[in-house]
């Protein structure tokens, strides 16, 4: 597949990042309280797809791992707030089923090439480490999110989901400046001044 093609995939599934991102910072600065809109979830459900897609066709274990960890709690919170059952019933047995019909399709001779995801001759295992970790702590967030969420019965974001986006995104930013990628890096820098204003308001919110 053509690189610009790659790339278009990607950047993509930024905008559709950062859509979510700017709609929940307007709603929340216009309330003066840290909102989540429904299309958050949404959004964050389509981009997730597209970035898994990106990560693979680049061959990066480190954006794969962080999407498929994340995939599936869009998912759960998309059921918390009652609008999973709208969407129709194909679509949403495809949705459980995407991650492993890529798998299924990348299989070779019934052995799936994973020493491609691992031995990337322009990732040296040390940024691959780098970005894995940083992909493990900007996921946490949304692990913790939907454990905060289950116990709540709402779908919320508290404060401990935006420290952690922020910590994990200035981690994927080094990434991203060292393995010299413009889809990361443009996604997450925008990112990293929301999580920080969200904290800021949540500051406000309960001081």
């Amino acid at each position: 597949m053509q690189e610009w093609i790659i790339y278009a995939i990607g950047f993509f599934a930024q905008i559709l990042f950062s859509s979510r991102l700017l709609l929940q910072w307007i709603v929340s600065e216009k309330n003066k309280v840290v909102l989540t809109p429904r299309l958050f979830w949404q959004l964050s459900l389509l981009a997730s797809f597209l970035l898994f897609i990106y990560g693979y066709l680049r061959h990066d274990f480190a954006i794969m791992l962080g999407q498929t960890l994340t995939y599936f709690i869009y998912i759960r919170n998309i059921q918390i707030q009652g609008d999973w059952i709208k969407f129709p019933k194909v679509f949403r047995v495809f949705l459980w089923i995407f991650p492993l019909i890529i798998v299924a399709y990348y299989y070779n001779n019934n052995t799936f090439d994973i020493q491609n995801l691992f031995r990337n001759e322009n990732i040296p295992l040390w940024l691959l480490a780098l970005g894995s970790i940083a992909q493990i702590i900007f996921t946490f967030r949304f692990i913790y999110q939907w454990i905060y969420s289950e116990r709540k019965k709402e779908s919320v974001l508290p404060a401990g989901f935006w420290l952690l986006s922020l910590i994990g995104a200035l981690l994927i930013l080094v990434y991203a400046v060292l393995r010299k990628d413009p889809v990361l890096l443009i996604g997450h820098l925008f990112g990293s001044i929301i999580y920080f204003r969200n904290l800021m308001i949540l500051r406000k919110q309960h001081g």
